[in-house]
């Protein structure tokens, strides 16, 4: 008879079990996975030893770059290289005009709501490219864990409304992750710092990262984790502060509005390079290529960094000041602030913030780390790692969550800053005599008037019985998931007839882009299969040709004779021209066998050389092996 193992929610059915489970951040300019390891909470590195993966995606003909290397490219390849896409996700094309700047890109003017880049490998959505980033990451941690990944969570901004945080799930899904769930940055980042350990009180998160900016208040009351209220700018960051400082640049150089994309990439790396150093040092020298007008130098002062970036730090202190009124609390209560994300370490934003608030900052962890370090240790409870923790967190929904009523206006059901997961609802009418269907359109945001408001979906309810106006009693629900996933319903309560949605934003990939991608995908997988084997044995062949190289500059003249060494040098010559011309792993790897068999002599006699150079000058008794059946001193 089979026996059914049952064990408590979010705990493994075999205990004894560790399930490999990890934290992500997905930043705006930076990424980040980290996993519990021995019960310590750590980021991960890559091959190089590299914990920061840069958020930057380039396509080529040949297949995809992540991370560094498409991050040099930027400025060579801006067409096909995508950087901060995380303030792309969730957002419409209409939406493009209100991110302040000038996009190095070139996108598809199609009829649709996502927004697609034209790039060399096709047109892509900023889903495909966070995807892209998250496959990264989770193959660094299930490389290094050495296993499939039970689940991760991952972190979004506190202020991401419904269509981006549902954006982020897709590209989770796009890049075969099971997600746990989605943490607000803040609460992850308190939950790094150890407040869920700490005293009952009041904390403060301020949250700038390279794209996005939040302040959260959170209460911690007898284990309980609570967010009292949270705003922001999710189009707000260190990438504007690099926008600031390049148009200065910009217009200090004389290039003006007329400078080619390549220029602009140029530009803005050199502006972020500069805010970075004068974290460091008072002045630094900055010089611009001008190509046919020639070389600029010139210097960027600290105070004049200040000037530049005051008015968006001003931005930022303005939102705090409106979520401690939200929160209900004073300054005089808040007893840490938390510092996170990257643009932190501006020396500048850390005054400004240390002045509003009255106490200095904890900067104690380093803030590039911090919200993917809070999140491997909520995705490790999630995975039933440490079914002890009684870590309990309540995020809240950042916008007002309401229905188009008659006349175009917003009635709330579910107010901004509820504590999540949340369900509440509330009862309409009809508007006219027999009337048997009603439309709900659900709207998110602040404002009266729904055109003033963000559509997030539409259903009907049908079947309602002819009844005069005002006598139909429609109960419409909203529950909102600890992810802050909305799903609506609407039922008679007469007849009991019911419609419902799980809200799908217009602004998201619908379930047939999704499987198509998903489909586009496994069909590829072949030739990803065989791009990979071209680059192993590309990279083993370079291999190859360096040590053969060195070798032969340290005692070829010694050990060949010229007959001998011109064989090897045209050896050597047809692999490198192998390795620049094909795009073939086996003629690659055949190219490499017949060399490495033409120098299979001089390899012997390198051996036999340095064994001579070895044993010169001792005697026989000293290298012959002892037979008295004790080890040699």
């Amino acid at each position: 008879m089979a026996l059914l193992q049952i064990a408590e929610p979010g705990q493994s059915a075999a205990p004894h079990q560790h399930r490999l489970a990890a934290g992500i951040d997905l930043g705006t300019t930076n990424s980040l996975v980290a996993t519990v390891r021995s019960g310590l909470a750590e980021t991960l590195p890559d091959e190089q030893g590299r914990h920061i993966l840069p958020s930057v995606v380039r396509y080529c003909a040949t297949g995809v770059e992540v991370g560094e290397a498409a991050r040099r490219a930027a400025a060579a390849d801006p067409l096909n290289t995508v950087s901060s896409a995380k303030r792309l996700i969730g957002r419409g094309t209409a939406d493009l005009k209100s991110l302040g700047r000038e996009l190095p890109y070139e996108f598809v003017m199609i009829d649709s709501a996502v927004p697609r880049i034209r790039t060399i490998a096709g047109d892509v959505t900023p889903v495909e490219v966070s995807a892209e980033i998250l496959r990264v990451l989770a193959q660094r941690a299930q490389e290094t864990l050495g296993g499939e990944l039970s689940g991760v969570v991952i972190t979004v901004p506190a202020y991401f409304d419904d269509a981006q945080r549902q954006a982020t799930r897709d590209a989770a899904r796009l890049a075969g992750l099971h997600v746990f769930r989605l943490l607000n940055e803040p609460t992850a980042a308190a939950v790094a710092y150890g407040l869920d350990h700490a005293a009952d009180g009041v904390h403060a998160i301020y949250d700038l990262g390279g794209g996005t900016f939040d302040i959260s208040v959170l209460r911690l009351h007898k284990g309980v984790f609570e967010v009292m209220a949270t705003g922001g700018d999710s189009a707000l960051g260190g990438d504007d502060f690099d926008a600031a400082v390049a148009g200065w640049l910009l217009a200090e150089a004389d290039l003006g509005s007329d400078a080619d994309r390549g220029t602009l990439r140029h530009v803005l790396d050199q502006a972020r390079a500069a805010k970075e150093r004068l974290a460091q040092q008072e002045t630094v020298g900055l010089e611009i290529d001008r190509r046919d007008a020639g070389l600029w130098r010139g210097t960027l002062t600290r105070k004049q960094l200040a000037d530049l970036v005051d008015p968006l730090i001003r931005k930022t202190i303005n939102t705090c000041r409106r979520v401690l009124r939200d929160a209900g609390v004073t300054i005089d209560e808040i007893e840490d602030i938390v510092m996170v994300g990257g643009s932190t370490r501006a020396l500048r934003v850390r005054e400004k913030v240390s002045e509003f608030f009255g106490q200095a900052p904890l900067v104690d962890i380093d803030p590039d780390r911090v919200v993917a370090i809070g999140a491997a240790i909520q995705a490790d409870v999630l995975a039933g790692n440490n079914p002890d923790d009684e870590m309990l967190l309540l995020d809240v929904n950042p916008l007002s969550l309401g229905i188009e009523t008659m006349g175009g206006l917003t009635e709330r059901i579910l107010p901004r800053n509820t504590a999540l997961p949340a369900a509440r609802a509330q009862e309409f009418t009809t508007f006219k005599d027999g009337q048997t269907a009603m439309s709900i359109h659900v709207v998110q945001g602040e404002r009266e008037l729904v055109a003033d408001c963000r559509s997030l979906a539409r259903f009907t309810l049908r079947d309602i019985p002819p009844m005069v106006a005002g006598a139909a009693r429609i109960r419409v629900t909203f529950s909102v998931d600890a992810d802050g996933l909305l799903r609506v319903e609407a039922s008679e309560l007469g007849s009991g007839v019911l419609a419902r949605v799980e809200v799908k934003p217009s602004y998201g990939l619908t379930d047939g882009e999704i499987t198509g991608m998903l489909k586009a995908s496994i069909e590829r997988a072949r030739e990803d299969i065989d791009a990979r084997r071209l680059v192993e044995e590309q990279v083993e062949a370079q291999r190859v040709i360096e040590a053969l190289s060195a070798a032969l500059a340290c005692d070829a003249d010694e050990l060949l004779s010229a007959q001998e060494r011109a064989v090897i040098d045209q050896a050597l010559q047809a692999l490198i021209a192998t390795v620049d011309a094909s795009q073939n792993a086996a003629e690659v790897e055949t190219a490499v066998k017949r060399l490495e068999s033409e120098c299979e002599f001089y390899v012997e006699r390198r051996m036999n050389s340095g064994i001579r150079k070895a044993m010169a000058g001792q005697r026989v008794d000293e290298i012959t092996p002892r037979d008295d059946g004790q080890e040699a001193g």
